[in-house]
């Protein structure tokens, strides 16, 4: 049984019904099922073991930031992969030890760069000569070596979306190979660097091998030109992109089909393999629940109208992304509707012309494959909280995330004393 399924007419996240937690808690909500967030990791774990001696998984904190979420995945062996100091303390808060975080991102602060020199943690994945500069300085005044990777840009395309591809030359991200093998070559001859690594990352929601194939054998040829320089590494670290079904027609590879291609280009130089999944590991385990607010007919259609917003669910509106919606209370889809939420936006849509069974106000219903990229992109947009998060574990629930308050909200403004 998947762990969202309906049971005697009703939407179920293992043995909780959403409806009971629609009790508990005002809506939007997220809902967040452990047995999948686990059965997710376990694949991942157990396709890497099958094709490689050594890696680490390192889950991408920025797909979802819930410390309880965290804490299944590292409680399964996972470390952390962060792109912002907030990230680092989070990572440490919920208890990953210091030599699983590896820190990626294009414009790591010095204030930044200093808290993770002064963590000692496991790696820091350079983007530019700048940003090396910067860290030596750093280092050099803490006394301290830091081991470093250098983010190869390899120019491959990742056939996804155009806002989520991050390894074309006309990316942000990386360091092109001419301009990194002389960096390497500096950071061989630091005495506070040590370049113990190479990263290398194409996009997100990759639906095909070919783009890693092409990513790795390129990352391949590098670490062979590195070894001629006579700089060894022990880490390679591929980064994430391991897509997800988010509707019929998405076909995914496997993570066996993935694993494959890492090792036909990778194993052999016997280094440490980093992964950095995020979107394969929590997306499939969650949901967002939203009340029907009302439907509202038109000459031309009929519009679902969520208290879910863009707010709480951004990707729609900047991805175009689908999101499956279904009606907690299990009943024949009978009519077409263009699910929307209320924040003042024409790109505040869910799905258009998605087929429903008849809705009216105060109805549930569930935006699935949410687990990533909801919350942690959520904002205060209109002057909305944002909204709760539960976990569950068989019969068990709890709220994992407090819904804000706007007493909270407004804590934070300050009037301007001449007001």
């Amino acid at each position: 049984m998947t762990p969202f399924h309906y049971q005697n007419g009703k939407l179920y996240v293992e043995n909780v019904s959403i409806e009971a937690l629609g009790r508990e808690e005002k809506t939007p909500f997220y809902v967040y099922s452990e047995q999948k967030l686990r059965s997710q990791m376990r694949t991942f774990t157990e396709a890497a073991q099958k094709y490689l001696s050594s890696f680490q998984i390192c889950f991408a904190l920025k797909s979802n930031a819930n410390l309880a979420v965290i804490k299944v995945l590292t409680s399964m062996g996972a470390g952390a992969d962060i792109v912002s100091g907030g990230e680092l303390l989070l990572a440490l808060r919920v208890g990953v030890p210091a030599d699983k975080i590896v820190f990626s991102g294009v414009g790591k602060t010095r204030e930044e760069l200093t808290l993770a020199v002064e963590k000692e943690i496991g790696q820091i994945n350079l983007e530019s000569a700048e940003e090396a500069v910067m860290l030596e300085d750093i280092a050099k005044k803490a006394g301290k070596k830091v081991r470093v990777a250098v983010r190869v840009n390899p120019d491959v395309d990742a056939h996804t979306h155009q806002k989520i591809t991050t390894g074309k030359k006309e990316n942000k991200f990386g360091v092109a190979w001419r301009e990194a093998r002389s960096l390497y070559r500096n950071l061989a001859a630091s005495e506070n660097l040590i370049p113990v690594g190479i990263d290398v990352h194409v996009g997100s929601q990759l639906l095909e091998t070919q783009p890693f194939d092409e990513a790795f054998k390129k990352t391949a040829a590098i670490i062979r030109t590195l070894k001629e320089d006579g700089i060894v590494l022990e880490t390679i670290d591929i980064g994430g992109g391991l897509g997800v079904s988010y509707q019929e027609t998405d076909k995914p590879c496997s993570p066996d089909d993935y694993m494959k291609v890492v090792a036909e280009n990778l194993a052999d130089f016997g280094c440490r393999i980093i992964f950095e999944p995020g979107r394969f590991l929590v997306a499939p385990a969650g949901v967002l629940v939203s009340r029907v607010v009302r439907t509202k007919h038109t000459e031309t259609k009929d519009f679902l109208v969520l208290d879910a917003g863009m707010n709480d669910l951004i990707r729609p509106a900047i991805y175009d992304a689908y999101h499956a919606v279904k009606a907690v209370k299990e009943a024949e889809p009978s009519r077409l509707y263009d699910v929307v939420g209320p924040i003042c936006e024409s790109s505040d849509v869910f799905g258009k012309a998605r087929k429903l069974p008849e809705m009216k106000a105060g109805d549930l219903v569930v935006l699935e494959t949410a687990g990533a990229y909801g919350t942690s992109m959520g904002s205060n947009y209109n002057f909305r909280p944002l909204c709760a998060e539960f976990l569950v574990n068989g019969d068990h629930f709890a709220i994992v995330r407090k819904a804000q308050t706007f007493e909270e909200m407004l804590s934070l403004n300050v009037l301007a004393p001449w007001l």
